[in-house]
């Protein structure tokens, strides 16, 4: 998502996407409404133009299905998580998921350092970007 608002990135999925470099479905994927939060922060941390950031915001809701952070299931996913993974805002992301019953893609460091101990607890598949970018 990041690059959508001028924010540089080592892989960009969504590029991969359009390329056919991936086997992702842009229809497959889901944004919680705290990645784009995220977004907004990232961009206003690097001094990105509000008006690429708002462009960025409109196509992400736009083009995928957002799903709000404070639902009561992922509430409570996310406080159990909190256990393995410090950063609550990771911890919300990763119910997101376990909450929807879909994979996780990130690059967050802290998450795929956990993936495994997460497959394990909570059934949760995660990939970086560069994981599903065929090269």
């Amino acid at each position: 998502m990041l690059p959508l608002a001028q924010i540089a990135v080592d892989t960009d999925l969504l590029a991969a996407i359009a390329k056919r470099e991936t086997d992702v479905k842009l229809e497959d994927l889901s944004v919680s409404l705290i990645s784009i939060f995220e977004l907004q922060a990232k961009g206003a941390k690097l001094n990105i133009p509000a008006k690429a950031v708002i462009r960025a915001v409109d196509a992400i809701i736009s083009a995928f299905q957002v799903v709000p952070f404070y639902e009561p299931r992922i509430i409570e996913i996310s406080q159990k998580v909190r256990a393995t993974i410090s950063d609550y805002i990771d911890c919300i992301l990763i119910a997101t998921a376990i909450s929807s019953k879909q994979d996780l893609i990130t690059e967050d460091t802290l998450i795929l350092e956990k993936k495994t101990k997460l497959l394990k607890e909570y059934k949760l598949r995660i990939s970086s970007f560069r994981d599903l970018v065929n090269r």
